[in-house]
């Protein structure tokens, strides 16, 4: 009976260590893997949740087996991830296209790790349309630094209060396990596009009103100050007819004419000037020249009785002037004061 109580003994004490040298085989494998495969496995340690001996009951069969070792948390191991965009609501416009990058960050000893988006930016009024990465290192405080960066292209296609949801990202370890990291989501406003369209139209119409109204001004301005120059001409050649009216009756009747002529030739040279004219003076202007041209049409007869004062001669009489003068009257426009 002490033999078999012995015998069992001994045979648990058996068991016991080859479990336990089972386990160590199997941490030191683990450990050996992530020497192997550093180029794109995360190296981990087996957690210390673990008894001396490495080894957990199973109550159904109350034998003791090898668990798989519980792996650390990614802020443990000294991986952060962050987002290019922090702070405020984002401000955007429908149609938009937003660059959204989310960063993976660590610093283990230069170790490289895979990182695997597992999720789109895909919500409600956004639409992923691209997303691209890059790495990069750097040395910080006398680590080294290394980073993934992955930039999604994403497009706005609503309006209102909007969500780009937080992005989900796995890294593989030896294990066969993975850590799960996953970033901030991020509010964003969309407004409605400004159309520029009215704007510009507005702009163009308010300048046409606008030069259209300095013309206008500088039209009245012109033909004002053409008014002004044409009452004051016509003031002069009134007075000098009036003066010529007021000599009708005891002016030498020859002297009378060629004086009438001479301010006949002033209202011309007024009128057409001296390109009209062809004279830089008005005792210069041929009026017969201009009844020829039809720039004074019904001029002729009054340019007879000049004719006439001139080579003629002979005594006329004051009522004959007198009609002379009302003709001149009438043919320059000029009409004596009421």
């Amino acid at each position: 009976m002490k033999k078999n109580t012995l015998s069992k003994a001994v045979k648990s004490t058996l068991d016991k260590q080859a479990k336990a040298k089972e386990k160590k085989q199997y941490v030191d494998s683990l450990l050996a893997a992530s020497k192997n495969d550093s180029a794109n496995a995360l190296v981990v340690e087996p957690s210390a949740g673990l008894d001396s001996a490495g080894l957990v009951s199973d109550s159904t069969s109350g034998e003791d087996v090898v668990e798989t070792p519980q792996l650390p948390t990614p802020e443990q191991l000294g991986i952060s991830i962050t987002t290019g965009h922090s702070g405020d609501t984002l401000q955007v416009a429908v149609g938009d296209t937003v660059e959204f990058p989310v960063t993976v960050s660590w610093s283990i000893n230069g170790s490289a790790i895979l990182v695997v988006p597992m999720s789109t930016a895909n919500a409600k009024g956004i639409l992923q349309v691209g997303m691209s990465q890059e790495s990069s290192r750097s040395v910080k405080n006398g680590k080294e630094i290394a980073q993934i960066t992955f930039n999604y292209k994403l497009v706005v296609q609503d309006t209102g209060n909007l969500n780009i949801p937080a992005m989900r990202f796995e890294i593989p370890t030896p294990t066969g396990q993975s850590l799960d990291l996953r970033s901030d989501s991020m509010p964003l406003r969309a407004e409605a596009p400004v159309s520029m369209l009215p704007i510009v139209v507005g702009v163009v119409v308010a300048l046409c009103l606008l030069a259209a109204g300095v013309w206008r001004v500088r039209r009245r301005a012109v033909a004002q100050a053409a008014a002004a120059k044409r009452s004051a001409s016509e003031n002069v050649l009134r007075e000098k007819m009036m003066v010529l009216k007021q000599r009708v009756n005891v002016a030498d009747s020859r002297e009378w004419l060629l004086e009438l002529e001479s301010i006949c030739k002033e209202y011309a040279f007024e009128k057409f000037g001296s390109a009209g004219t062809g004279t830089a003076s008005a005792s210069a202007v041929n009026l017969d020249a201009l009844v020829a041209d039809g720039k004074l049409d019904g001029w002729k007869p009054l340019l007879e009785e000049f004719a006439h004062a001139r080579y003629g001669g002979g005594k006329r009489d004051s009522f004959e002037n007198k009609e002379t003068w009302k003709l001149a009257m009438q043919l320059m426009g000029v009409k004596e004061e009421d």
